[in-house]
């Protein structure tokens, strides 16, 4: 029973990348040439050591595949189905990290911890959230369900479900888009809440210049 859920997890995860990566061709290169597919595989078998308590078995491989692979998963972080990581080196995520259900997330991603407690001290990431490259989610902050990270991005407040968040540090903006679509890929599409905000104050500056401008020709033109 234990080893058929194994397979079926493993199908699962095996399954997604076509669905989320056009460039995947075969079930070969798939299986062969994706350092994300192993490391989400060999997170697996040490997340399940790691909760018989076998926790030097489970960090000794899990280093094992942090060099095969370039990515970090900690034993003890707890993932869900369908996990995506697209090429994916650099990614760390730390211990106490959560995450649901269908979840990408892109290379130089991180999901740390900025504590140095014992306690929950990493992010809980909400299903069907999309992280993209170079973003880091810092904290035990929530990151709602279907929200979006955008690369480059830091966050260290929680984001509502449906969301985006941006910049640094991350500013939400809420997300135009109707229920029940697929997972939205085009992070890098994502507007800047800080490019409207310094567009007003550019059109403000010219607004104020021009009525200056007209003080000191009002006051010239005097006798």
């Amino acid at each position: 029973m234990l080893a058929f859920k194994a397979f079926r997890r493993f199908k699962e995860d095996f399954s997604i990348a076509f669905a989320r990566d056009p460039a995947a061709r075969s079930w070969g290169e798939v299986l062969f040439c994706y350092p994300g597919l192993h490391a989400v595989f060999l997170h697996r078998m040490c997340h399940f050591l790691w909760r018989r308590r076998m926790k030097l078995a489970a960090r000794s491989l899990s280093q094992v595949a942090r060099a095969f692979t370039g990515i970090e998963i900690h034993p003890g972080a707890s993932i869900g189905k369908r996990f995506f990581i697209d090429h994916g080196a650099g990614v760390v995520i730390g211990e106490t990290t959560e995450i649901g259900d269908d979840v990408v997330i892109y290379q130089g991603v991180t999901l740390g911890g900025v504590s140095l407690s014992k306690g929950k001290r990493h992010p809980t990431i909400g299903s069907s959230v999309v992280i993209g490259a170079g973003a880091a989610v810092l904290g035990p902050v929530t990151i709602g369900e279907d929200a979006m990270i955008g690369a480059g991005s830091v966050v260290v407040k929680d984001v509502p479900p449906g969301s985006v968040a941006v910049g640094v540090p991350a500013m939400v903006i809420p997300r135009r888009r109707q229920p029940g679509h697929t997972i939205e890929l085009h992070h890098d599409r994502i507007s800047d809440p800080l490019v409207g905000v310094l567009r007003r104050l550019e059109e403000r500056v010219h607004h104020l210049e021009k009525t200056l401008g007209d003080l000191k020709n009002r006051e010239g033109s005097r006798p």
